[in-house]
């Protein structure tokens, strides 16, 4: 019974038992206010400048990407560009001798093998030129010039000629093909 009195005694001599608990203001403590008020604008500050931080650093990440996008698009062609000075090369050679020889065999072979590595060159860049003669109309890849009576049944909703050829560039459609459907 001594020990349930002396921890009531104990529990009515100690009032403010949870003044030292966060977030609880009492009158024991007056300046303990202020010092949340001070917390919290400190804590503010840091907030802001952390936000003014990110902000600077976005602007300056989108500023850097613009610039780089700028010279990409400058230079995205230099590789390709680069690759057919060889193929300008041979064909300065080949005015040459057009301008000089009267052989019309030789300038004939001259100017195939100047094409023969314009097309080599472009291939091997990932360029390649679609199929569309005797193949089914197709709206993704075709552009119909016009439409003309076809000769047999088989050749019927099919290109039947191929005014400007279509091409892939890495498997990606990069110009449609012009041509003639049969009807």
């Amino acid at each position: 019974m001594e020990e349930k009195e002396t921890l009531v005694e104990k529990e009515e001599m100690n009032i403010n038992a949870d003044s030292d608990v966060p977030g609880n203001t009492h009158l024991s403590n007056p300046e303990e206010p202020d010092n949340g008020v001070d917390k919290i604008q400190k804590e503010l500050d840091e907030q802001k400048d952390k936000y003014v931080r990110l902000f600077a650093e976005f602007d300056n990440f989108k500023r850097r990407s613009a610039k780089e996008r700028a010279e990409l698009f400058q230079t995205a062609g230099k590789e390709v560009i680069t690759s057919l000075l060889d193929v300008l090369d041979d064909c300065d050679r080949a005015e040459k001798q057009i301008q000089t020889t009267e052989d019309i065999a030789q300038i004939k072979e001259g100017i195939q093998l100047v094409f023969g590595k314009l097309r080599t060159t472009l291939q091997n860049k990932g360029l390649k030129a679609m199929e569309s003669i005797n193949t089914d109309f197709d709206v993704e890849k075709h552009e119909a010039i016009t439409e003309i009576p076809a000769p047999t049944e088989a050749l019927k909703d099919k290109v039947v000629d191929e005014v400007v050829k279509g091409y892939y560039l890495n498997d990606k459609l990069i110009r449609f093909a012009k041509v003639v459907v049969g009807k």
